[in-house]
């Protein structure tokens, strides 16, 4: 076993919602899972008083003035966009039609894929991101490139080949049948090997014709513990469009629904423009919505609305959505939720109840709700008793307005909301995942 002294913040996973716990002296120990494999579980976690006469045989590491929090989870994130990041356009269909297929026709290339891959991977854990859904792009090539480099570093890592098969420019645009045997044969190679998951990935409903969206809900009912993963409400205009190519369906989202692509384990980003129907639907499927707060400010998107999440009661979490979303930074994403949260209209013309958003509910929609969110509650996203033992080490002296800041807070929720605004990735100072003996520098 392993001891980690410091200011603790986690969640209690015994009461529904974000419970927040902090201990400003506090003793995480950590040991090996069950299994010569295993990740690394937390094994206990509490005030450093308490616990400490109980593991004074353990190993310990001191961090004075630091703060230990869960690694942060992105439930939805490009990995091929990492270098579409910051491209501007009009909206959303034309950044994809710009930037976004001709960069991503490059990844047919498997040692150009696994270029980016690194990269990718490295931003992630720059900014303490240690479990993420992403999208890859149509190439198998691109998956498993990813996949191979993500099980080399032990990050918690679940992603897809997109499915698109029509409207989508040469080069991005996949073969229906063939998409599907891919699929399928990607699952087989990667699912539940070692800390990697699989996701099917229609890219959104309009990129799939009807017999790739039925193939995937095959695929889907076949391979019940896989993930779902796509985009749905995103921006006006595209609901407009799926509404065309979908007459008879009640809404965008229940395009997914009328296909049986909506269950537990499918997350679908955005979730903008949809109505208390569509919640319900989210909320009887056990669907879960991915809050991309850059990515929607960035492309003009609209506002998730928060309150009517609330009110209907379905699952939801933060994503930072690169490369439409602007930052891999887990800080900037919360800050920009708040942002979204406060927002008196959806951006479709359609008000909305805005809401201050405690900055402890903010930590938990990228840490604990969105493991819930994915169906991974109690396996990631919190420092509970269990979990895998991915978490990371924060300085809030690492800048000096934060360090004024962070001392001249009356509470936690002070100085929480002083590391989400003024916070970026010079304030991860190690990372430790539960694939690791050591935290990392």
């Amino acid at each position: 076993m392993q001891a980690f002294r410091a200011a603790l913040l986690w969640f209690d996973p015994h009461v529904p919602g974000p419970s927040v716990r902090y201990e400003p002296d506090g003793l995480l120990v950590t040991g090996p899972g069950d299994g010569p494999d295993a990740p690394r579980r937390v094994v206990d976690v509490g005030p450093w008083a308490t616990l400490a006469p109980r593991y004074a045989a353990v190993p310990l590491t001191h961090w004075p003035q630091r703060l230990i929090a869960p690694g942060f989870v992105d439930m939805h994130i490009h990995y091929p966009q990492t270098d579409v990041i910051g491209s501007p356009a009009d909206g959303l269909l034309p950044w994809l039609e710009r930037y976004t297929f001709p960069h991503e026709a490059r990844f047919h290339e498997p040692a150009y894929a696994a270029s980016v891959a690194e990269v990718f991977l490295d931003e992630l854990l720059r900014h303490g991101v240690t479990t993420a859904l992403t999208f890859a792009t149509s190439h198998p090539a691109s998956v498993d490139a990813l996949m191979t480099a993500a099980s080399q570093r032990g990050l918690k890592l679940i992603a897809g080949k997109v499915l698109q098969d029509r409207h989508s420019p040469d080069g991005v645009r996949d073969e229906t049948q063939r998409s599907l045997l891919d699929t399928e044969a990607l699952i087989q190679r990667w699912h539940g090997r070692g800390r990697l998951g699989y996701a099917i990935t229609p890219r959104f409903a309009p990129s799939c014709s009807d017999a790739q969206m039925r193939g995937a809900a095959e695929l889907a009912a076949r391979y019940p513990d896989v993930w779902i993963q796509s985009h749905v409400a995103e921006n006006v205009d595209e609901v407009r469009w799926a509404a065309q190519l979908y007459p008879g369906a009640r809404s965008y989202l229940a395009v997914y629904g009328d296909f049986g692509l909506l269950r537990e384990r499918a997350v679908y980003a955005h979730c903008i423009h949809i109505d208390d129907a569509d919640r319900a639907l989210m909320r009887e499927t056990g669907a879960a919505a991915a809050v991309s707060p850059t990515s929607n400010l960035f492309l003009g998107s609209g506002f998730f609305d928060y309150a009517s999440a609330e009110r209907i009661g379905f699952r939801y979490g933060l994503a930072s959505d690169v490369g439409g979303g602007t930052s891999f930074c887990p800080f900037h994403t919360m800050l920009a939720a708040y942002c979204v949260g406060r927002a008196g209209v959806t951006g479709g013309g359609l008000p909305k109840q805005g809401v201050s958003l405690p900055p402890s509910h903010l930590w938990w929609q990228h840490t604990a709700g969105a493991a819930e969110a994915m169906g991974l509650a109690g396996v990631v996203g919190n420092l509970a008793p269990g979990c895998e033992a991915d978490f990371v080490v924060l300085n809030p002296q690492a800048k000096p307005l934060l360090a004024r800041k962070w001392a001249q807070a009356d509470s936690l929720e002070e100085a929480l909301f002083a590391l989400i605004v003024l916070g970026d990735d010079r304030v991860v100072e190690r990372v430790c995942l539960a694939a690791e003996a050591q935290p990392r520098l």
